[in-house]
């Protein structure tokens, strides 16, 4: 699970008694700690998207959908393979020398993320901007300048330097900075920019004090830049059974989880190198989707299919179920409805509190979870707490954007998570079992209707960010994207984005002065405005560019 879930509302149901356990139940929670002990172990090394790790979960999950008897329903066989665009990297290619003098890729210089591969020589004077020739540009005065200037975007000025530099003849441009004013530039992995005419390179200050001191010389430079694209493949596992109904129910959880923290998403503040092994965010939905499957495999419950989907990139933005709704292996206006499970292996032995998030995605829900007498839901001893978002840090947001109903099961936050505490030793066993148990009746009590859910739309959270805002503009973006600015994959009613006329797949491109290459920077750009701040959106609509007025 990426972050946190915000509860806003509960009502608590009654207490169910609690009942000894049967040979069959005690067999179910042997299963789980069969299938979590191993996920959840150091051989998996955390299970981390595009590894070895994963792979082996992979394998793991298809194995035992397929002794159940699931038919796959993947696109290699179990397996639904997906692409992790993870932005860009320098390529090994990359080097600059000066009269001679090989410098230190990384330390002395690097070229920028937008910056065109090319290679050259040249011998520039850097007080004699002339054609074809690389220029140079130092940034001290424009930094001392602004320094005390809220409204100055060193991007934007950068952008328009470049274009600039081109305009007038120069091969190249190199950028340093030898004042005292930090300018925050680094290679920036994410940043979607268009990549510019020309290589645009970043010196050192050192390296720039000792290569540019003297701007009447003439420098012997050599340079060659090398950006590429930075992917890594991940794997959803998908199981099917088919009853020959209308209807199919999607049942999901994602089984990839922190690796070593290398994608910087993990809690651990220590300095020693150590693995995330996930064990309830999450080896405990993956446990559950599995051993459901083994129930619904030989349940009476037969009015609708079953569709059970492994999902993984969760952690890194709900990569795998969103490729998975736009690249769908059963007909999605045919699902009644999808219920994910993630974090559901502690639930709290003094609250047992359980939340149910999705709630007001069908007016069905509420009638399912309030039916009392022989039509009630099994409970154990489980105490809801209702949510009503569709969306929200997990994979059933994927799903609601396409108009499905959702549920989203989870026993809440703990001290453990997205650290490498998360261990497989922790996890309440049974009552994980109670949680399935729930799940499993309210499947049965609903195939018993026969009858396809309707679906509403409710509120709509957005995931958290490192930048901090106080306005939003109401919409759900797509963290898969990997073009430049930021897609929006869903639009809250009345918020600023729809009074704006924004619709699901616009591009946002700049907000005001700001411009959007990346979800990093749109958030950053959020952070510089207050609720009643009017400014222009604009974006992109197919080949149409367009612009907007909006308010905060």
């Amino acid at each position: 699970m990426r972050t946190s879930l915000l509860i806003l509302f509960c009502s608590v149901v009654g207490l169910a008694q609690g009942q000894k356990l049967k040979k069959e139940d005690k067999q179910i929670i042997a299963n789980l700690q069969q299938h979590e002990q191993y996920l959840a172990s150091d051989q998996l090394e955390g299970r981390r998207t595009g590894t070895e790790g994963e792979r082996l979960a992979a394998e793991y999950i298809s194995n035992q959908f397929k002794g159940i008897g699931l038919t796959p329903k993947g696109t290699a066989d179990f397996h639904q393979p997906f692409e992790v665009n993870e932005g860009k990297q320098i390529g090994t290619a990359t080097s600059l020398q000066i009269d001679g003098n090989k410098l230190q890729l990384g330390t002395d210089f690097f070229p920028l993320v937008y910056s065109a591969n090319a290679s050259l020589e040249a011998m520039p004077s850097i007080s004699l901007p002339e054609p074809k020739i690389p220029r140079f540009w130092d940034l001290k005065e424009l930094l001392e300048e602004n320094k005390s200037n809220p409204h100055f975007d060193l991007y934007t000025a950068i952008k328009n330097k470049i274009k600039t530099t081109q305009q007038k003849g120069g091969t190249a441009l190199f950028i340093y900075n030898t004042s005292g004013v930090d300018d925050g530039i680094s290679f920036d992995a994410g940043d979607r920019t268009e990549v510019a005419p020309i290589p645009v390179v970043y010196v050192s200050k050192a390296a720039a004090q000792k290569y540019f001191a003297d701007a009447s010389a003439s420098l012997n430079i050599k340079l060659k830049t090398e950006v590429l694209p930075k992917t890594r493949s991940g794997k959803n596992v998908v199981g099917y059974i088919d009853n020959g109904a209308a209807n199919t129910v999607v049942l999901g959880a994602h089984f990839d989880h922190l690796g070593y923290g290398e994608d910087h998403n993990s809690s651990y503040v220590g300095s020693e190198k150590q693995i995330h092994n996930g064990a309830d965010d999450n080896a405990s939905g993956t446990a559950a989707l599995i051993e459901l499957a083994r129930l619904l495999k030989i349940s009476k419950a037969k009015n609708n299919n079953y569709l059970f989907i492994a999902f993984s990139g969760e952690e890194l933005g709900l990569y795998g179920s969103k490729y998975f709704v736009d690249h769908p292996t059963i007909d999605l206006s045919k699902v009644n409805y999808m219920i994910n499970m993630d974090m559901v292996g502690r639930l709290n032995d003094s609250t047992h509190a359980l939340t149910i998030g999705g709630y007001g995605t069908s007016p069905d829900w509420g009638a399912t979870f309030a039916a009392t007498g022989k039509t009630k839901l099994y409970a154990g001893p489980i105490q809801y707490r209702f949510d009503s978002s569709g969306t929200g840090p997990s994979d059933h947001t994927s799903f609601y954007l396409k108009n499905i109903p959702v549920l989203f099961y989870f026993t809440g936050l703990h001290p453990d998570y997205h650290k490498p505490t998360d261990d497989f030793d922790k996890i309440n066993y049974e009552g994980e079992f109670y949680i399935i148990k729930n799940i499993y009746s309210l499947i049965e009590t609903i195939d018993k209707q026969n009858t396809k859910l309707a679906f509403t739309k409710t509120r709509e959270q957005q995931t958290s960010t490192s930048a901090r805002f106080s306005v939003t503009m109401g919409i759900m973006p797509d963290y898969t994207f990997a073009g430049n600015g930021v897609r929006v994959d869903g639009v809250s009613e009345n918020k600023p984005a729809q009074k704006a006329g924004l619709k699901q797949g616009d591009v946002i491109t700049s907000l005001g002065d700001y411009t959007i290459t990346s979800l990093e920077s749109y958030m950053q750009a959020l952070g510089k405005f207050k609720k009643g701040d009017k400014t222009t959106v604009t974006y992109s609509r197919g080949s149409e560019k367009l612009s907007t007025a909006i308010e905060f």
